[in-house]
């Protein structure tokens, strides 16, 4: 059974770091893109970062010259590096990947998310 597991959040001043990393495990053939998303109580879902599997990357506005997205093909694992965090981006994160099991069909898998709280 295919398993994704974020690890990573924390609370963090204004103006500080952290990395997330999501790993994929279970009985993988292939994975095609890995993205982050983040949720805030009653707002929808937004895209926050996505990276292909051949490293080509696309990230929101919101935080484009802040985040950096990146992918360790040989570990199934994708990472998110968060700097200069605002107030702003607090939310839970969520990995998701676009992948084939060995033995069923292609479709994408959801991590259970994690808390990311920035402080003013």
């Amino acid at each position: 059974q295919v398993q994704l597991v974020e690890s990573g959040g924390g609370l963090v001043q204004s103006g500080g770091s952290l990395r997330l990393s999501c790993a994929a495990s279970g009985s993988i053939f292939s994975i095609y893109a890995m993205c982050w998303h983040r949720q805030v109580p009653g707002k929808q879902r937004e895209l926050v970062a996505a990276i292909t599997s051949g490293g080509t990357t696309n990230y929101a506005d919101s935080v484009k010259g802040r985040f950096t997205i990146s992918r360790d093909n040989a570990k199934n694992t994708v990472y998110l590096q968060m700097n200069s965090l605002k107030p702003e981006d607090t939310a839970v994160y969520y990995c998701n990947a676009d992948l084939v099991p060995k033995e069923a069909d292609r479709n994408v898998y959801w991590g259970q998310g994690t808390q990311v709280t920035v402080s003013s």
